[in-house]
């Protein structure tokens, strides 16, 4: 197979240059020192606000000098995920990356193309003395995956700008022009470990090699959450033979969908038996369940030496609240022209189980700010109910769509332009900075696109490379008509 070239070439070059410097989210102070330097060795006007976000100014080209001032935005930081045997410190390695037919993929880890391939995309424009613009504002947000709180941070006159394109979106060909709300819940139970009782049988059971994903891109998509199914038959084992948890550990990031967990438990001893035979009647059934999305998934249990385990009350309350709470689409849009839209949804995203107490994150999103409250008040009371401790974040607003954009006429007239077809004009489920954006700048006119991802948030995120092309060129003829 011949290998396909990485076009636009400078678009690319940047992209590796991004890849080189670690930047998980809340840690991305390498990437700030590193945005920093390549826009004061350009003699670009560059600013670093008081949160970490970084403002590189250039000036609009001969001709275009006194057109609006466009607003380049895109976030620094990646989701740092990664197959269980691969050795990475995302601290300190580079991603490493290939080429695999027209998609460009990470060596058993996330790419950083979310939203690493905007950042680029920004950087090559800076770079480059060839093009037609406007005075153009190329902004880069820090710790937009773990709680927006780059955009959350930005002060009021940070950008100065009329019009914005945010270049986090995933999919070619889509404009979009509203997003959900969110918010996280984490609900802790406290406790006190002890010894298990005389006669108990310990069992780790452990199910991998699911695709997981993005817990808004892809919650509607029928892809199993490793967490929930786990949960399902500890609720299943306790109601049949009765069990002690010694641990529960699953997931690791709000916004994605669980791949993989393991649960420490104890059974009677002569129940042993018929807690394996349960396991593999379940992993078959959840297997069928799954058997258009779930291709690899690995249902693994052995025995395993006697650990201290929670006290009963606990324990069973901490399962049966799993086993309850809401996970995936709650409701779809009641628009009619937006009826594929998922409205509200929650993801149940990990557990952790440490010496005293076991944390569990779940996170909820709505295109309609009452419903994310209902959600988010719903998830709590079941958590509650439980006797766990419960707090909620105050999450980020939803973007709403604004019906006289002139922004979305350009990106629009532009596309059909190029490509001789029309782009989808669309909201999304998932969470974009525009919705904090358009409370601090209400005035704003915004689009956000990007070109095509697939497996974001996982070790199966890759990059449609042709569409980095589409994507440069639409916004490039973009900048020469605003």
């Amino acid at each position: 197979m011949a290998t396909i070239e990485l076009k636009p070439a400078r678009v690319f070059e940047q992209f590796a240059k991004i890849n080189a410097i670690p930047r998980p989210s809340k840690k991305e102070e390498k990437m700030i020192e590193y945005l920093k330097q390549f826009g004061e060795s350009r003699g670009l006007d560059t600013l670093v606000d008081e949160t970490g976000n970084v403002i590189i100014r250039k000036p609009g080209t001969k001709g275009h000098e006194g057109r609006p001032t466009i607003i380049l935005q895109s976030h620094m930081d990646m989701v740092c995920e990664k197959l269980p045997e691969v050795d990475i410190d995302f601290e300190k390695d580079p991603i490493q990356t290939y080429v695999d037919g027209e998609w460009m993929k990470a060596k058993g880890t996330t790419l950083g193309a979310d939203d690493g391939i905007g950042c680029a995309i920004e950087l090559a424009i800076l770079d480059s003395d060839d093009l037609e613009h406007g005075p153009l504002e190329c902004v880069f947000t820090r710790d937009e995956e773990t709680g927006l709180t780059g955009a959350e941070g930005m002060k009021p006159g940070f950008m100065t700008g009329d019009m914005l394109i945010n270049l986090d979106s995933e999919d070619e060909g889509q404009i979009f022009v509203s997003c959900a709300g969110g918010r996280n819940t984490t609900a802790t139970f406290h406790f006190t470990k002890e010894e298990a009782p005389a006669g108990m049988f310990f069992l780790k059971a452990s199910l991998k090699g699911l695709i997981g994903g993005h817990s808004g891109d892809d919650i509607n998509k029928k892809r199993a959450n490793a967490l929930k199914v786990l949960a399902r038959f500890l609720y299943q084992t306790q109601e049949r033979y009765g069990l002690r948890l010694a641990s529960f550990n699953a997931g690791r990031l709000h916004n994605a969908i669980p791949r993989d967990g393991i649960i420490i438990f104890a059974v009677p001893s002569d129940k042993k038996e018929n807690v394996k035979a349960d396991w593999n009647v379940f992993a078959t059934q959840v297997e069928e369940e799954y058997h258009v999305t779930e291709k690899t998934m690995d249902f693994q249990m052995e025995s395993t030496e006697a650990a201290p385990v929670m006290p009963l009350e606990t324990s069973t309350r901490l399962i049966q609240a799993l086993q309850a709470v809401d996970n995936g689409v709650f409701a779809m849009c009641q628009d009619e022209e937006l009826a594929w839209l998922v409205e509200t949804s929650n993801n149940v995203a990990s557990i952790v189980t440490e010496e005293n107490q076991a944390v569990i994150v779940a996170s909820q999103r709505s295109n309609v700010m009452s419903a994310l409250d209902n959600q988010a008040a719903t998830i709590k009371a079941v958590f509650q109910l439980a006797g766990a401790e419960v707090v909620q974040g105050d999450g980020y607003p939803a973007w709403k769509m604004n019906p006289n954009s002139r922004l979305t006429e350009i990106a629009v007239e532009t596309y059909k332009k190029l490509f001789q077809k029309d782009p989808l004009v669309l909201g999304i489920h998932a969470g974009l900075e525009c919705g904090l954006f358009s409370e601090k700048y209400p005035n704003l006119d915004m689009v956000s696109f990007g070109p095509t991802l697939r497996g974001v948030h996982s070790p199966d995120e890759r990059l449609l490379i042709p569409t980095v092309q589409m994507v440069w060129d639409h916004l490039l003829e973009i900048l020469k008509n605003a």
